[in-house]
């Protein structure tokens, strides 16, 4: 007896043979823990970037709409524009700049290396990037005390208080030693699906090591660098563990917009406030990941169109 054909669709529509009762079973508790965790303080965020709510006095108990307000109040302010300028120098030299180039120039030179100096390098940059940012925070704060700081007594510079007089330097510098190991495992990924044979060809017709990069291995890993400086510049730009170095001070001097927020919303109790400059920074987010995922984008239809060349 012949089996009755499928209508046209149906496996490729349902590959599991589930149906959609049971799928929608199946999904029910992600979709709640997405909507419990992400939907619900998202909307939540945007109705209090609405209100004059406050966590103590008369406006914590009877909230009023102040309508766009506070958005004006936040775009018109000289400290958000401050520290939004501060932020985009941490992401700059920390990420893009520092942890970005270094982890490559890690990965590059640990290519070809064998052994336990290259287990010992890779051990001692993971350390930094798995330890608890709490820990992490303290010993910097030790190290760079000014009376009894490692780095007072190594570069006999007693009395400097680096974290006072230099704080964005010393939060920049803390950040590239603490995140470089992401990028430094991705570059290392990558680079092993560069083809031995063609760095070959490339020496044989006499290029040197920047020749080497420029057209052998950087359009082979651009789809990897994009990638890296996607989620390194989005992590950065929403990081408060520098809050634990410096506190945003002195004077506000590495008050990045995590910490700003913090200060407006936590420190001042101005939740209504702090969520309206949350909802900004949330739409610089999507628009920095738009940018990146633009570039990806381009250059898959690149390929693409190389592939399918005469």
């Amino acid at each position: 007896m012949a089996r009755t054909a499928s209508p046209r669709g149906t496996d490729s529509a349902d590959p599991a043979g589930l149906g959609r009762a049971r799928a929608a079973a199946i999904s029910a508790p992600a979709l709640l823990i997405i909507a419990a965790f992400l939907v619900f303080p998202a909307l939540w965020t945007l109705y209090l970037g609405t209100t004059n709510y406050r966590l103590t006095g008369f406006a914590a108990r009877h909230p009023r709409s102040v309508g766009l307000q506070n958005y004006t109040n936040v775009i018109q302010d000289p400290d958000f524009h401050h520290s939004l300028w501060l932020t985009v120098e941490y992401v700059l030299f920390s990420a893009v700049l520092g942890q970005a180039l270094l982890g490559f120039v890690i990965a590059w030179m640990l290519r070809d290396a064998r052994g336990w100096l290259k287990r010992l390098i890779e051990a001692l940059v993971l350390l930094a990037w798995i330890l608890p940012s709490s820990v992490v925070a303290f010993l910097w704060v030790a190290m760079l005390d000014r009376g009894s700081g490692t780095l007072n007594a190594l570069l006999h510079t007693p009395g400097t208080a680096w974290a006072i007089e230099h704080p964005m330097a010393v939060i920049v510098v803390f950040n590239i030693w603490r995140g470089t190991a992401f990028s430094m495992l991705l570059y290392s990924a990558a680079l092993t699906g560069v083809p031995p044979s063609q760095l070959a060809t490339a020496r044989m017709f006499g290029a040197n090591s920047w020749q080497q990069l420029r057209d052998v291995v950087f359009p082979h890993i651009r789809g990897h660098i994009l990638t890296n400086l996607l989620l390194i510049s989005l992590w950065t730009f929403n990081d408060f563990t520098p809050y634990q170095i410096t506190a945003g001070g002195p004077n506000g001097k590495s008050e990045i917009l995590p910490v700003y927020i913090y200060q407006t919303a936590l420190f001042d109790g101005q939740m209504g406030l702090g969520a309206a400059i949350s909802l900004l920074m949330l739409v610089i987010n999507l628009v920095v990941a738009l940018v990146y995922l633009r570039l990806l984008r381009d250059r898959r239809g690149g390929r693409k169109l190389e592939r399918v060349a005469p």
